[in-house]
């Protein structure tokens, strides 16, 4: 069989626990009551596959609304222009209800280690979803049981402590690390899996409360560096125990875009850890491909400050060159990092499946840099045809937390750097990193204020730091990561900084996939006959210019998108839950919900 499609197998054990947030106390009695069921390995597996469902799938694997992806419409988070909802808006509580409900029931089952198992699978999911209502809200109240209408003053209890919360879940991610399997499994959460989530969370903590300053954390709280070490243990002891590695399997350049055009993650399992399964024939799909090739549906691109992010091919920095602001297209993506030609579209991109070179096309990518990522052959490109498994965890990852964990704590080494970052730079024949010379040289570009540097990188480590989140951004580009890492940075005011596409010196046709052939066509008020394709006139709504008659596509020029310091990092309670709580529920710093109690 092509696929075992987890996603497809609800929970059809008799009964069913409500996924929303009315929570029923009294079961039916036609059907079976969690008191009877439990009892075995196969009711455990049927109930606890609806778990799945809490990790990330679609899209959110694929889009990323930050300042190094955008689209038609940028979403509130970059706007500044949130607001307070009165219900929804993330505090949502069934996905916990159900988990809970299977530890509390666990003793049903006779078979100690099928429990042992499934008490690990349960927290694991516990932690996960604790870890989304901690980026989004900072402190939350704690429930390890299934709470009911009538349980008042559960329902009425305040937030507990981010520390506090940040204990529990670690226990739960020791007890899924002790208890679940250790054999390798794209699909299925795994010991390791629980271990890079532990890398992932410890990662996030650690940078959080190191940049910031102005939370509390709660009585005998953890410094930023506990974290930080904690991260870099857990991340080692994965990378020498799990036998994951990185996929090289097409060398430098097939080896990374293959990770995200096969169909099956299993045959990636050197490097996925675990990833959402697609499968056309059981109508489990997603729209990746399609919504890169459709003019209505975003128009999606990557940014310039992205490709500019790139390295040389020979490890130089691009923005070392003179006039790289003004420099065209082909001439920009000549001789860089392998991975931005499996990225995006390049001079001599090939669609897979077929041999005609495709240039950038603006009437689907509203920056001109095309991305490539999940984008298979044309059959899949009508809306929902994808089927290409999306990762959620893969080793390039925990081997980045590891590099920063122990850059942002002072004890990196340049044999760190060489089991982890040289090693992902080495996937893609790029030149090593010199962590010495990385520190006497920071590149002024990623702390350039006017492109999106970022303002709060000092100290010994400021070059090499700069230069891993410079990979980081460049191997984790479009899976989901950049908006959380810049609010673990404390970097917020980069969404307030223009988002460039291509740059343009004025009207004129185009060769953008350098083959002879005019590929764009650039008109002032008077249209010239040209053969281009694409046709567009300089100051219209699709092709906004940032200096008007010339400079890079910048079709937000005229929004001023605002980011607040003292309020944006955490999300707003809604306004029900603070009332149904009498104000038990404090709101987050900076959200002014005009409740007094």
């Amino acid at each position: 069989m092509k696929k075992t499609v987890y996603i497809l197998l609800s929970v059809l054990a008799g009964f069913i626990l409500s996924g929303c947030d009315k929570m029923l106390d009294v079961y039916p009695k036609d059907r079976m009551s969690p008191e009877t069921f439990f009892k075995s390995e196969k009711e455990l597996q049927a109930f606890g596959m609806n778990f799945y469902e809490m990790l990330p799938g679609g899209a959110s694997l694929y889009i990323e609304d930050a300042d190094t992806y955008i689209q038609m419409g940028l979403v509130d988070e970059q706007k500044g222009t949130r607001t307070i909802p009165n219900s929804g808006g993330g505090w949502s509580w069934g996905a916990l209800r159900n988990v809970n409900t299977m530890l509390s029931y666990l003793g049903n089952c006779s078979d100690a280690a099928v429990r042992a198992r499934y008490e690990g699978f349960a927290r694991f999911f516990r932690a996960w979803y604790y870890f989304g209502m901690l980026k989004r809200f900072g402190d939350v109240p704690w429930y390890d049981q299934p709470v009911g209408s009538a349980d008042t003053e559960a329902l009425n209890r305040p937030r507990d402590s981010r520390e506090f919360i940040l204990g529990k879940m670690l226990e739960d991610l020791d007890c899924a690390i002790e208890n679940l399997p250790s054999t390798k499994s794209a699909y299925e959460i795994t010991k390791w899996t629980a271990m890079a989530l532990k890398s992932r969370v410890l990662l996030f903590e650690g940078t959080f409360r190191k940049y910031h300053t102005e939370f509390e954390y709660g009585a005998g709280a953890h410094d930023w560096q506990w974290y930080l070490d904690e991260c870099a243990r857990v991340s080692e002891a994965f990378l020498s125990t799990s036998g994951y590695t990185l996929h090289t399997a097409g060398g430098a350049k097939k080896a990374y875009y293959s990770l995200f055009t096969t169909s099956d993650a299993i045959e990636n399992t050197d490097e996925v850890i675990l990833a959402r399964n697609y499968n056309t024939a059981y109508n489990v799909v997603h729209d990746a491909t399609g919504l890169m090739h459709a003019s209505t549906r975003g128009r999606y691109g990557m940014t310039r400050k992205l490709v500019a992010s790139y390295l040389m091919a020979d490890g130089s920095r691009f923005t070392d060159k003179p006039g790289w602001e003004t420099m065209g297209f082909v001439e920009e993506c000549a001789d860089r990092d392998p991975r931005l030609a499996q990225t995006i579209r390049t001079p001599g991109y090939t669609r897979l499946g077929d041999t005609a070179p495709c240039p950038p096309e603006f009437q689907y990518c509203l920056t001109g840099y095309h991305p490539v990522k999940y984008v298979v052959e044309m059959e899949k490109d009508a809306y929902n045809s994808s089927d290409t498994d999306l990762i959620i965890f893969r080793a390039a990852e925990v081997m980045l937390n590891l590099a920063e964990a122990k850059a942002e704590a002072g004890t990196l080494t340049q044999e760190d750097l060489d089991k982890t970052v040289n090693r992902i730079r080495s996937r893609a024949g790029m030149p090593a990193l010199g962590m010495a010379a990385a520190n006497a040289n920071p590149d002024p570009f990623l702390t350039n204020e006017a492109w999106g540097g970022y303002q709060n990188v000092s100290g010994a480590n400021k070059g090499v730091i700069l230069e891993i989140r410079r990979e980081r951004a460049i191997e984790l580009a479009q899976e989901g990561f950049r908006y959380y890492d810049i609010i673990r940075w404390k970097e917020g005011k980069i969404f307030e900084k223009q988002y460039y596409g291509m740059y343009f010196p004025g009207e004129g046709e185009y060769d953008l996939n350098a083959d002879g052939i005019p590929d764009l066509l650039l008109y002032g008020d008077t249209k010239p006959a040209s053969t281009a394709p694409a046709q567009y006139k300089v100051g219209s709504t699709d092709f906004i210019l940032s200096d008007g008659a010339s400079g890079h596509v910048n079709l937000y020029k005229e929004l001023q998108c605002r980011w607040n310091e003292s309020r944006d990092y955490l999300y707003p309670i809604p306004l029900d839950e603070r009332r149904l709580t009498g104000g038990t529920l404090v709101q987050n710093p900076g959200w002014d919900d005009g409740l007094t109690f």
